[in-house]
């Protein structure tokens, strides 16, 4: 007897993507004087063409960058045709602000440089990030192509962006509770509070002690609102109804104070989402983000 196979019509609809981790884009000594490596893991699909890229800024409450985090996210962006890199920065206690914002826009002039090999369209540069991510995103979108502290006025267009994404992400430092509990905003202006340490540094390596009332100005320099200018990037905002940890409060501040200054900004929330759950794996999710992404290419 004979058996017969099956056929399976199979219709293309992704390419293939390439996984290239443990790529250096930058190296750092920090405040204890050890060399640090910084690193990119790149998704890179299969494309005759020069590629978007989408850089992905992982949270961690600014103590912590794991670039392994949010796969299904970085994946569904690879398989849109988008060259994904998804990077690790200096974190609190042994760095502070600006010095992460500086990594992310090392990555953007890695990324620029490197095009030939990994297929980058240098005029096609996105960053995408979640929660202490967010933050970093929204900095790299408000300095776009800018010197950290010139406000734009001397662009440089080897950190410049094309948009930015900042999901349930902090906007200013000195009002992350400011919806939550008494207690819990005590916490928070603390000089052991995450974004404290952030700002003022490790005292025992140089920072400042206190918390966010002792150093204003410091705090204010922190503020993306503050370097909003007339050539900052177009940005998303998304946030979770629920979220227990930053405040929804937060991304409307960022919101209102783009839309202000007239930059191009839009703001979805999401009901019961809490921050970093399972909604912001769904499908309406990422293609919302893709779609706002497309719309700049």
């Amino acid at each position: 007897m004979i058996y017969e196979s099956k056929i399976l019509n199979v219709t293309i609809r992704r390419p293939k993507v390439h996984y290239l981790p443990d790529i250096v884009y930058a190296q750092i000594s920090d405040s204890k004087k050890t060399n640090q490596l910084l690193q990119a893991d790149l998704l890179i699909p299969v494309s005759a063409q020069k590629l978007p890229t989408v850089i992905f800024i992982t949270g961690g409450g600014f103590v912590s960058a794991n670039r392994a985090r949010s796969p299904q996210l970085r994946m569904h962006l690879a398989e849109n045709n988008f060259v994904v890199a998804s990077i690790n920065y200096r974190t609190a206690p042994n760095a502070r602000f600006p010095e992460p914002v500086e990594d992310v826009k090392s990555a953007i002039r890695f990324l620029r440089a490197n095009a030939e090999r990994f297929g980058v369209d240098t005029e096609k540069i996105f960053v995408i990030g979640d929660s202490a991510g967010g933050y970093l995103a929204a900095m790299a979108a408000v300095t776009s192509g800018a010197n950290l502290f010139n406000k734009g006025d001397n662009l440089n267009m080897s950190d410049k962006i094309s948009a930015a994404v900042s999901l349930y992400g902090v906007s200013d430092l000195t009002k992350i509770a400011e919806d939550f509990p008494e207690a819990v905003q005590k916490l928070h202006a603390s000089a052991g509070s995450v974004e404290s340490l952030f700002v003022n540094g490790e005292t025992s390596f140089g920072g400042d002690d206190g918390g966010i009332s002792a150093h204003p100005e410091a705090f204010a320099r922190a503020n993306p609102i503050n370097y909003i200018n007339k050539n900052s990037a177009p940005m998303l905002l998304m946030h979770g109804t629920a979220d227990n940890i930053v405040s929804p409060a937060q991304s409307d501040l960022l919101f209102q104070a783009l839309k202000n200054h007239g930059v191009e900004a839009e703001r979805y929330l999401i009901p019961d989402a809490n921050h970093s759950d399972e909604y912001w794996n769904q499908t309406e999710v990422f293609d919302l983000i893709t779609e706002f992404f497309r719309r700049y290419i």
